[in-house]
């Protein structure tokens, strides 16, 4: 083997590095006045996150999301099976000051400002101040909050600015690896917009992401590769790609053009105003040329697939379940 093909199968190994792991892990509740009642929260759960992925984990209300990240996180402790941080096992003091975390309902110490409150988890950290004065600015323009706001005190806040603030105290340590329960959670538009920007720059700066998530749509904007949780089961995870599957079937939308032409291209032609779509039927270059030929225009061609939102929704159904409250 040359030293080329060397050097690839070396940066292959070092693009696989996992950085989350879980070998059967299982988690059963105590309830009952006797505690003689087992709730099975996490059933020998198993998966991988590599470094420098954003994995999302999706599943019904329930279905042991939190639980899974507070055991990672040595919130919870396992019943059963074991799991990894950064190569050492759960629970290693030196591995969290490598890990960043944004609980779904943090509690914050609202009687601080933002400011405050970031220098006291800086703190925490044993973060120098001159370290502290310089990154703490830089946050708060990566989070979308003001240096005004964050002068206030954390009760005048409004949901999304809390979360802002959470998600800028999760980074203060500049971690490895972070941990978001449910970050797009009362969020408007905007908000879970801004939100999935930080954690593609995140992503981009070689950050490994993990995070819970009911919003399908963002997480299918944004991850690598997804697991489903039904009922403290791992059913399924991989790849957006190799749960929903590789089509070449395009959906097609455009105006004007030969009706009867267009008919023989695009299959189901439907209308919309003075515009068409259907899906096209034929290739793409060809369709393209003779759309030009008659005189049409093109406003859109999309690649059509099962939405991950289709496909959540499959596997409840699946497993009898309609409603995810």
């Amino acid at each position: 083997m040359d030293s080329t093909a060397n050097l690839s199968v070396a940066l292959t190994i070092i693009d696989r590095i996992p950085v989350v792991q879980t070998s059967e892990l299982s988690k059963v509740y105590r309830t009952g006045f006797w505690l003689n009642q087992k709730i099975e929260s996490l059933k020998n759960c198993s998966l991988t996150v590599y470094q420098g992925e954003t994995f999302g984990l999706l599943g019904p209300n329930g279905a042991g999301k939190t639980t899974l990240l507070k055991t990672l996180l040595g919130i919870v402790r396992p019943t059963s099976g074991r799991a990894w941080l950064l190569g050492s096992p759960i629970g290693n003091a030196r591995v969290k000051q490598r890990i960043g975390y944004l609980p779904e309902n943090a509690y914050f110490y609202d009687y601080l400002t933002g400011w405050e409150f970031l220098q006291f988890i800086a703190g925490l950290f044993e973060i120098p101040p001159d370290v502290q004065q310089q990154r703490i600015p830089l946050l708060l323009d990566l989070v979308g909050l003001s240096k005004s706001a964050a002068r206030k005190q954390m009760r005048q806040y409004s949901k999304g600015m809390l979360q802002r603030v959470g998600l800028a105290q999760a980074l203060i340590n500049d971690p490895e690896l972070v941990f978001l329960d449910e970050p797009m959670s009362g969020l408007d538009p905007m908000g879970r917009y801004q939100i999935r920007e930080i954690i593609l720059s995140l992503k981009a700066q070689g950050k490994t992401i993990f995070f819970n998530s009911h919003v399908l749509s963002d997480v299918e904007k944004i991850c690598d590769r997804v697991a489903i949780l039904i009922n403290g089961e791992l059913i399924c995870s991989g790849s957006l790609n190799e749960l929903l599957g590789i089509t070449d079937a395009y959906q097609v939308k455009g105006k004007g053009g030969n009706i009867e032409i267009l008919r023989r291209w695009v299959k189901e032609l439907a209308f919309d105003g003075d515009s068409w779509y259907g899906q096209l039927q034929g290739e793409p270059q060809e369709f393209l040329a003779s759309l030009g030929l008659m005189g049409g225009q093109l406003i859109a061609m999309n690649l059509t697939r099962t939405s991950l939102e289709e496909f959540f929704m499959r596997q409840l159904q699946h497993r009898g379940i309609t409603s995810s409250h």
